[in-house]
């Protein structure tokens, strides 16, 4: 098989071809290892990548495939991971200088689960520094760059979990999530991203940046992709206190394109307020289709949507800063400018500030149920703007120049604060690059976030297109 074609692949391509032992694991992580490094100096969206470690499980999972030992969809699939999640014995960075030779004694929840599934790592990606920022402009390693467009940023704070996703130099990957962090570099990587329901996937091992605000979440080619990944890296773990003891379905298997009945609550007020106009006609088009398939629209109404961006600020902003107070004091030097100034404007909320964004969030989150009695899914734009150029601190919302951080966040923030499932999938192209549609679901309903997904899917709304890659 060309390699061409295998670094192109989504897992649930290669899946069957693994078991069945017409690929081997053995090719399939030396060809996409090869890709990678042909890719990396362009994209950079590796920090390290380990050939000879990714060579050695491959070998053992070809293996026990061999043997009869086939342990499901992600057996011998190569991943890249964002240097957030803790590898016991190795060097995990957070894409910092302060933690640039941190090596913890133990794996992380997700790590371990999916060890036991039988992937491959293949590297560490990068990402904005201790997933604090939307560019994946990284002082210490490094810009990673968009592979539809290398002077464009990917998004971040996941972007080389994004970027390598979506130049094959990654067959899936995982990303960390606390105002968006899944969902921007999906949507401007065009890929599939899914931030799971808050306790649904622990957090154990993944350095933290907001406490109750993150998430850790599949980054991958296809929806059943990012439903097979769930399905591994979900349930309860005693060493997350905010981990809940919650069934895990199968996804991958439950996953069907019927959306007859189907009720998607659309809110005008604020997700489709100062949007970019084809942004805007493309996920409205989406919708339309699933109308056509049988879905139903119903206009909802979430008033405190309006304070959701203060209330998200607000607890990322002080959180943070508490995480990193101590060596805010003692070696501020060693912080990239970006997330020092982020770190110091932490310092200033007080209790009183801390506390009633709490009970907006509270009341966010009550609106947002009560949506959600009435409709299936909520559907968004994933973001109001095309992501800019690496460097610019600003994004064009329809001819006006609009500030990016506060723009980019703005319709996947209120998820971290409700803590309820969002998916991701591509909707389309706008001068080139991809948009993102969102579906959002009511708690633990990631199977039907996953279902209307995979329906948009099926219809091809990217008409096969994909970012024009050198292939080695």
């Amino acid at each position: 098989m060309l390699s061409k074609e295998i670094v192109s692949m989504s897992v649930e391509e290669l899946a069957p071809l693994i078991q069945k032992r017409v690929i081997s694991p053995v090719e399939l992580t030396q060809t996409v290892l090869d890709h990678a490094e042909s890719q990396n100096d362009r994209i950079n969206a590796f920090i390290k990548i380990d050939r000879k470690q990714a060579e050695e499980t491959a070998l053992k999972a070809e293996k026990d495939i061999a043997n009869g030992d086939y342990r499901g969809m992600y057996h011998g699939i190569p991943m890249g991971i964002k240097d957030n999640l803790y590898f016991k014995n190795e060097v995990t960075t957070m894409a910092s200088k302060i933690h640039n030779e941190f090596v913890s004694d133990f794996d992380a929840t997700v790590i371990s689960k999916l060890r036991e599934a039988g992937v491959v790592f293949i590297g560490k990606l990068n990402m904005h520094e201790y997933a604090w920022g939307i560019t994946n402009n990284n002082p210490h390693f490094g810009a990673c760059r968009n592979p539809w467009d290398t002077e464009k940023i990917p998004g971040g704070s996941s972007g080389g979990s994004g970027a390598a996703v979506a130049a094959d130099m990654s067959v899936a990957s995982l990303g960390t999530d606390t105002a968006g962090s899944v969902r921007i570099p999906s949507s401007a990587c065009g890929i599939v991203g899914l931030k799971p329901t808050h306790g649904r996937v622990s957090k154990f091992g993944c350095f933290p940046l907001s406490w109750s605000l993150d998430h850790i979440g599949p980054m991958t080619k296809t929806v059943k992709d990012a439903a097979g990944l769930l399905e591994i890296i979900a349930g309860y773990d005693k060493n997350d206190p905010t981990s809940l003891n919650v069934p895990v379905g199968n996804y991958s298997n439950q996953l069907t394109p019927d959306v007859k009945n189907l009720v998607i609550g659309i809110n005008e007020e604020y997700f489709f307020k100062h949007v970019d106009s084809e942004i805007e006609q493309l996920v409205r088009k989406g919708i339309q289709m699933l109308v056509d398939e049988g879905a139903k629209v119903e206009e909802v109404a979430i008033p405190s949507l309006k304070y959701a961006e203060y209330a998200e600020m607000i607890t990322i902003l002080t959180e943070a800063a508490a995480i990193h107070h101590r060596n805010l004091l003692k070696r501020p030097e060693q912080f990239g400018d970006d997330i020092r100034l982020l770190l110091e404007l932490g310092e200033i909320p007080s209790a009183v500030d801390y506390l009633q964004a709490q009970q907006l969030r509270r009341q966010i989150k009550q609106e947002f149920q009560h949506a959600l009695n009435r409709a299936d899914v909520l559907i968004t734009p994933t973001l109001p703007i095309i992501p800019p150029k690496i460097g610019e601190d600003y994004a064009d919302l329809n001819g006006e120049k609009v500030d990016l951080v506060d723009h980019i966040i703005r319709f996947t923030g209120p998820s971290n604060l409700t803590g309820l499932p969002a998916l991701t999938v591509p909707c389309g192209l706008k001068n080139g690059m991809p948009v993102g549609l969102q579906i959002i679901g009511s708690a633990f309903k990631e199977e039907t976030v996953l279902n209307v997904g995979f329906a948009l899917e099926k219809m091809n709304l990217m008409k096969g297109k994909k970012p024009n890659l050198v292939i080695f």
